[in-house]
């Protein structure tokens, strides 16, 4: 089975955008997808119904860590049994205010971890000497390290599945897209604190990081959704590949759509239904109302005789 090679991607496969020219919309090309691969998993989702064409793929990206480059290897070892911290706020954020940078860099000084910190900014004031910066940092190798015991994230979903594949705690610094959603299911799974990039403090920072560290439960909390990623019968990128290819084979798969896309709005949101019962209701009303006045006729009727006569 060929390799599929993606790190970041919702797979929607459906016919063409733009069908013999004619523009169309968002949700009538949504409408029209045969498969979709969903990048996430169970380790990571609540429980919840979904339709046959949706697969969940969460981590086809990750895999097993590669040894670190030889400057890198060495910073890490000097960290003792104390161990590291991996500190990413991912490749959109590329640097931070001078008050927010020495902000940070203050809460990582006061931690006995090595931190190794993907900042390209102004060099912060208060850069702690356990803390090392750098462009760009092999992030899914340093999560895998044995001597890693915290991964500071802005919560996008490759290093929130990196860390669940490598088993690690996580302080989550969510700031826009559906980050703050993702970290929701890290609090929520016991495997993350969440602080605002907004508002917090160095001891709001510094606090979060002790916690996930010291406190065992988070460290177990990852490792348990860890095993649950791992224990499954395909692997995420495999099962992607075949979903693709057995679109491929198929010529589609349109007997995994569901045919709620095929109705219009008004059958859709079954008004149609809902107007048919309520003209039974309108007309049950309306005939006890009928039967009610005919009988207070009769009745009216009834005693004006016996008075006359």
């Amino acid at each position: 089975m060929a390799k599929l090679q993606k790190e970041k991607f919702e797979v929607l496969l459906s016919d063409p955008v733009f069908p013999c020219g004619r523009p169309t919309t968002l949700c009538e090309t949504m409408g029209k997808a045969e498969i979709w691969l969903m990048r996430t998993y169970w380790d990571f989702e609540f429980p919840r119904p979904y339709l046959p064409n949706f697969e969940f793929v969460g981590g086809l990206h990750c895999k097993p860590a590669k040894p670190l480059p030889k400057e890198m290897e060495e910073f890490v070892q000097t960290s003792g049994e104390h161990g590291i911290v991996v500190f990413s706020l991912g490749s959109m954020v590329k640097n931070l205010t001078d008050e927010k940078a020495n902000l940070i860099a203050s809460a990582l000084a006061q931690i006995p971890q090595k931190v190794l910190w993907r900042y390209k900014g102004k060099i912060p004031d208060t850069l702690g000497t356990n803390t090392r910066l750098f462009d760009w940092i092999p992030q899914n190798d340093l999560l895998g390290h044995p001597k890693t015991r915290a991964f500071i994230t802005h919560g996008g979903t490759n290093g929130i599945y990196e860390a669940i594949y490598h088993g690690i705690p996580m302080v989550g610094v969510p700031m826009f897209a559906d980050q703050p959603d993702n970290i929701a299911h890290m609090k929520a799974k016991g495997a993350a604190v969440e602080v605002n990039m907004n508002t917090m403090t160095s001891s709001d920072l510094l606090n979060a990081l002790r916690t996930v560290i010291n406190e065992p439960s988070y460290k177990e909390n990852a490792m348990r959704l860890s095993r649950i990623h791992h224990d499954q019968p395909v692997k995420p990128l495999d099962r992607a590949v075949f979903w693709i290819e057995f679109v491929m084979r198929h010529k589609g798969a349109k007997h995994l759509r569901v045919a709620a896309h095929d109705l219009s709005w008004f059958q859709y949101h079954s008004l149609d239904v809902i107007g048919f019962l309520l003209a039974c209701v309108a007309s049950a009303i309306l005939l006890v109302a009928k039967c009610c006045l005919f009988i207070f006729q009769k009745v009216g009727k009834t005693g004006k005789k016996k008075k006359r006569d």
